[in-house]
């Protein structure tokens, strides 16, 4: 709905002159008085004597005008003009050439490693994404994702697969260094697969309009509903403004038009609810380090960020007080902010080996690529000689600690089975296998046995042995056995 003009004052003269429109007259788009009177702004007569061989910058306003009383020339082809199409070719199929016009974009991946991609200004950040997978020859799982990370106020959100990265772009400061991550989300659209994880029941309130029992798949259809929705409601800690360590504990409830906090407990009447943001000109995001930049009561943070500024000040910060709590709010948030169109972000897979042949996206000079990941090259090879390398690089990481590696998974998304195996800190040469379940991260020791002058590794106290990492991940990829799932995706480090 367009928003309506502003009171402007009536000018003096034939304007003032003007009456009142009667009060039967009513509806928004009535034209005001003083827009009907306003007279055009003809240029002032210039005198002959001043005149000269240079026409100045009145003359050739005059030249302008008289240009406009020429007769158009005939057009040759009438009958496209009257063709029914045209105007769907000029409004839909033809692209604007601002649109089209190639901006240069970095981005990095989980190791530092970078590359220059010259990008139309259309290009979303799914388009990149297959650029990029086409490139590295990675597999199309359909989980890459584009993030963007701001570390001066130590920020980062996922960029969705219909964003314009050079919008995204265009709203960074200056001075600011600003960055365009490409790694696995495993989680970006796993509540459309598995809702039951991410709304439990004390957190979701069902309109007055509906009754009777609903499902967690009814109540993703209402937030895609532009008639009815579920409410979230549940106790957050809100930053209050200006303050760096001051935090404060309320019951927060998201109704379609915004974010609501009560000022009386739990009550949900509507004097007692304040509002607190609304999500169409802001863009939420994680908080990385918000203990350290911002004094969260707990390291699940998030906050609002408007899309035009980047000050801390201009922040709304939330800290929830668990993991499944915060994933609930955002995906909430998410799905009211975009609605039908992450769903059809999530039925619309990328369009295969040779998607991207359609646009208009090309690497920079060789010069500044790095083609090779985890120093392999880039020509063809054998899979079977490389294959033990590949996985063995994919989810074993050297000398991490424990919070880098919890990091890490939730990064790449907090789906059953996702895993990592690194080296244990605690206990020399041995190494410990950690995965996400129930938006929870487990650690599982993988403990050494030799037996027969024979080293075998174990995660069962030696019921089941294997003779290396490589069968003990395969194994249980294929088993349950003593974990609460199976390994179903790596975490990995990729380079560009």
């Amino acid at each position: 709905m367009a928003a309506p003009l502003p009171h402007l004052p009536r000018s003096a003269g034939r304007a003032a002159e003007t009456p009142a429109p009667s009060q039967e007259s009513s509806g928004d788009l009535a034209p005001s008085p003083w827009l009907a009177q306003r007279a055009p702004l003809l240029p002032p007569a210039v005198p002959h004597s001043q005149a000269g061989p240079r026409l100045g910058p009145d003359r050739i306003k005059k030249k302008e005008l008289d240009v406009l009383a020429i007769p158009s020339i005939p057009n040759p082809f009438p009958e496209l003009c009257c063709s029914p199409l045209s105007s769907v070719l000029s409004a839909s199929l033809l692209p604007k050439a601002t649109s089209r016009k190639k901006q240069v974009i970095k981005v990095y991946s989980e190791d530092d490693t970078s590359r220059a991609l010259e990008v139309p200004g259309d290009a979303t950040a799914r388009d990149v994404c297959q650029l990029l997978i086409l490139k590295n020859h990675y597999i199309d799982d359909h989980s890459w994702t584009l993030f963007e990370h701001l570390p001066r106020i130590g920020l980062e959100r996922m960029i969705e697969d219909h964003e314009l990265v050079i919008e995204v772009q265009s709203n960074w400061g200056i001075e600011e260094e600003n960055r365009l991550y490409f790694r696995k989300n495993y989680a970006k659209y796993e509540f459309f697969k598995h809702p039951v994880n991410y709304f439990p029941e004390h957190m979701v309130s069902l309109s007055s309009e509906t009754s009777g029992m609903i499902g967690h798949a009814q109540i993703l259809q209402m937030f895609l509903s532009s008639s009815t929705y579920p409410e979230i409601h549940g106790y957050l800690h809100a930053k209050e403004q200006g303050k760096k360590s001051s935090w404060k504990k309320l019951y927060f409830l998201l109704r379609r038009s915004g974010l609501y906090f009560s000022t009386k407990g739990t009550s949900k009447e509507p004097r007692h609810l304040q509002f607190f943001s609304e999500f169409s000109s802001s863009d939420m995001y994680m908080s990385l380090a918000g203990k350290k930049t911002s004094g969260t009561p707990a390291n699940y943070g998030f906050c609002f960020k408007p899309n035009k500024a980047g000050g801390v000040r201009d922040l709304k910060q939330l800290c929830a007080d668990d993991e499944q709590s915060r994933t609930c709010w955002m995906t909430a948030i998410r799905l009211l902010k975009y609605g039908m169109q992450l769903y059809q972000n999530y039925m619309q897979p990328y369009q295969g080996r040779g998607g991207c042949s359609s646009l208009t996206i090309s690497p920079m000079r060789k010069g500044c690529l790095r083609l090779n990941t985890h120093g392999s090259p880039t020509t063809s090879q054998s899979a079977t000689s490389s294959v033990a390398i590949h996985r063995t690089q994919l989810w074993f990481h050297h000398k991490i600690s424990r919070d880098e590696a919890q990091r890490l998974i939730l990064q790449q998304g907090l789906v059953d089975g996702v895993f990592l195996v690194r080296d244990s800190q605690s206990n020399p040469k041995t190494f410990v296998l950690s995965m996400s379940h129930g938006l929870k991260i487990k650690h599982f020791q993988i403990v050494p046995l030799e037996e027969d002058g024979k080293l075998f590794y174990t995660l069962d106290d030696g019921h089941t042995r294997f003779t290396d990492l490589i069968q003990l991940v395969e194994f249980y990829q294929l088993n349950k056995g003593v974990l609460p799932c199976k390994l179903k995706h790596y975490c990995a480090r990729i380079a560009l």
